[in-house]
């Protein structure tokens, strides 16, 4: 099925690239101790920028920045009790009590989502700080959420979608605006 109307690029993958850059030196400034990082993507798409960040910071920390992934599905309140999704694995490779965490997604929208992550972190352990960065912040909130660290903001309509496509996940890089 061809699409009435292309996506429109909001990011070009070299953009995208700049942006992850400038990302990964917001949070690397505002880390009290960089060896404490954790970055943890709540999926599906902020699993894989989570794991494209840790490398920038690790090459400019010059150590390795710790990544994993964070499964919000049964911390949310706007579905259904028995999810209609399989939930995603939660991979922490260290215990998050202590750490600088932060969450990691692709979008944020009405702020649900990082809601309930947060929920479902603090289940696992006391972090020493939160922090949300996102690809996109499109506006629409429902819970008074902001992100700390924001690639780019992009308001839309409700009906509208943003795709973030990174490799090797996908063949293309970039961000893009899809018709509802």
């Amino acid at each position: 099925m061809v699409p009435d109307h292309p996506p429109v690029v909001i990011l070009s993958g070299p953009a995208l690239r700049r942006t992850i850059t400038r990302l990964a030196s917001q949070v690397l400034e505002a880390a009290h101790d960089p060896e404490q990082l954790l970055l943890l993507g709540i999926p599906k798409r902020g699993v894989p920028l989570a794991q494209v960040l840790a490398e920038e910071l690790g090459r400019l920390v010059g150590q390795a920045t710790e990544a994993g992934s964070l499964d919000h599905t049964f911390h949310r309140d706007d579905l259904p009790p028995v999810p209609t999704k399989l939930p995603q694995a939660t991979v922490l490779p260290v215990p998050v009590d202590g750490r600088e965490v932060v969450l990691v997604d692709d979008v944020l929208f009405t702020g649900r989502t990082a809601r309930a992550a947060l929920e479902a972190l603090l289940a696992w352990g006391n972090p020493r700080t939160v922090r949300l960065l996102v690809m996109v912040d499109r506006g629409h909130r429902e819970l008074p959420l902001q992100a700390d660290f924001i690639g780019r903001n992009v308001p839309t309509r409700r009906s509208e979608f943003i795709q973030l496509r990174l490799r090797p996940t996908d063949q293309e890089e970039g961000v893009f605006l899809l018709p509802g």
